[in-house]
């Protein structure tokens, strides 16, 4: 059987699609390995694409994109890819960071922390496109005080829906989907 690596740029996403993709792929093959940063991925993404010998795996890299330009950021990731050998890798960018798709859905924020008003936010306009928060995390910790990133990873992952606002986090769903009926027999 194949299975879906996952190579991350934050231990953050690991905790986050370790408790989201059972939630929302039951029995799906994955591991994620997470990284100390974009420099620590990008420097080593073609060494671990090239030694993969494991047959039928399909590989998702997952990187913020911390306020650069989405495209450019992509292009540069697939570049690495390419040169690893494995062009059919997947690419997903965070826009801009992994707290922007908690903005996405408020509702599961609200549960997490047994905070219900955190729901209301959702209506102001500088939340309205999660996407495009400067820098969710530190809008996050403003409303949720006991916000940190990788509990809040840890516990917002299991309560995180597909009806999420952020549209990185939809097509990075979407990429998943794919993957997905890809790896497991049909």
């Amino acid at each position: 059987m194949s299975r879906i690596v996952f190579l991350l740029e934050e231990y953050s996403m690991k905790v986050l699609l370790e408790g989201l993709l059972p939630k929302l792929y039951p029995g799906l093959p994955f591991i994620c390995i997470p990284h100390e940063g974009k420099r620590d991925l990008e420097t080593s993404l073609g060494r671990k694409l090239r030694a993969w010998r494991e047959p039928g795996v399909r590989f998702c890299v997952l990187r913020d994109n911390d306020g650069g330009d989405c495209r450019a950021t992509k292009q540069g990731v697939l570049t690495l890819c390419e040169a690893g050998g494995r062009p059919d890798t997947i690419v997903r960018i965070v826009c801009q960071e992994l707290e922007a798709w908690y903005f996405g859905d408020l509702a599961a924020v609200a549960k997490a922390y047994g905070k219900p008003n955190v729901v209301a936010v959702s209506g102001r306009a500088k939340f309205r496109d999660p996407d495009a928060i400067a820098k969710p995390s530190r809008e996050l910790a403003g409303l949720v005080e006991e916000f940190q990133k990788v509990s809040g990873a840890r516990l917002l992952g299991p309560e995180l829906s597909r009806e999420n606002r952020s549209a990185s986090f939809r097509v990075f769903i979407e990429a998943v989907d794919r993957l997905a009926s890809e790896v497991s027999p049909s």
